[in-house]
């Protein structure tokens, strides 16, 4: 009776925290001890809540849930059930998962190796006296560590890798690290997945405000493209639309000598004196090129008997346009 009041009250209080929190990381747990599980609720003590439970449990629970109201599925609930597979866990929460990810990462520490453990990162140790007596030199001969006595203990005579990344640890190994007071590796709570309506890489939490805008922008070029090659006026194409009809205005009033408005006053007056426009004359850089040199006799160089190419319109009369709509 009291393991079965105890599931029940389980159950109600997973399905409190899927109803209440719109979020959570779901966090593997292995080799993390219950003193470190227990500062870490400390932590996160009203910014989210740590649940653990047995997966059989989680499961049945989600499917419970979801069979209730079948008019109400719930797939974002059904999507995490595929995940529950080893020692996991969940860490609700209404906040920023940013905050969240921080506390977990304060809670990581450093951990003894034990054996048959798949290593996570390598240990080597270095040359140099380990201040262990003579007696323990059995220690460095299971492990092929070339080792010689020096005042009274054991020195390591060359740098060796004792674990490498991916390896089982064996007990020789850790039975000498722990002699040496060594403890290779480091161990939390560690980030599989993020629940936000559905189960998701940890990649998301590198999308930022900046990576969104920067999608958003190229999506609207490409609508605005789309609709300017249809004539398709919409709220992405009528600004380029309502410029290159200001443009083909100013065009109009400049052939037609029409100069009534201000900005076709503006872009006569560059193409009448570019050089007003482009820096003052051939100065520093920017500036208009130098006439070309006469040639001997005062005769004008082939070059500057060659009719000067009529200016294009500059970048001031496209900006200027803008300027008179705005």
């Amino acid at each position: 009776m009291v393991a079965k009041a105890k599931k029940i009250a389980y159950f109600a209080h997973l399905e409190e925290c899927l109803n209440k929190y719109p979020r959570a990381f779901i966090v593997d747990a292995d080799f993390v001890g219950s003193k470190q599980i227990s500062d870490i609720r400390i932590a996160l003590r009203g910014k989210a809540e740590l649940v653990f439970g047995k997966n059989t449990m989680i499961r049945k629970c989600i499917r419970n849930m979801c069979e209730k109201d079948p008019e109400d599925p719930h797939p974002e609930w059904e999507s995490i059930i595929p995940y529950m597979v080893g020692n996991v866990g969940f860490i609700f929460t209404t906040g920023d998962l940013d905050k969240i990810e921080d506390v977990v990462k304060e809670f990581v520490k450093p951990a003894a190796a034990k054996a048959g453990v798949i290593a996570p990162n390598g240990c080597k140790i270095e040359k140099g006296p380990t201040g262990l007596d003579p007696a323990q030199t059995a220690f460095f001969q299971a492990l092929n560590i070339a080792t010689k006595i020096n005042k009274g203990s054991i020195e390591i005579v060359n740098d060796v890798e004792v674990i490498k990344t991916g390896q089982k640890v064996g007990s020789s190994e850790a039975a000498l690290l722990a002699k040496l007071g060594v403890k290779p590796f480091k161990y939390g709570l560690r980030i599989l997945y993020v629940y936000e309506g559905g189960v998701f890489p940890t990649d998301v939490l590198k999308i930022t405000e900046e990576t969104l805008m920067s999608k958003w922008s190229d999506g609207l070029g490409n609508v605005a493209a789309v609709s300017l090659a249809l004539n398709l006026p919409n709220d992405a194409s009528f600004p380029h639309m309502f410029i290159k009809g200001a443009k083909n205005v100013v065009a109009v009033a400049l052939e037609a000598g029409f100069i009534e408005f201000d900005v076709v006053k503006k872009i006569k007056d560059m193409l009448d004196n570019p050089d007003k426009y482009s820096g003052g004359g051939g100065g520093g850089g920017g500036g208009a090129a130098p006439a070309p040199a006469a040639a001997k006799g005062g005769a004008p160089a082939p070059a500057a008997a060659a009719k000067a190419p009529e200016p294009e319109p500059a970048e001031e009369e496209e900006a200027a346009a803008f300027d008179l709509f705005d």
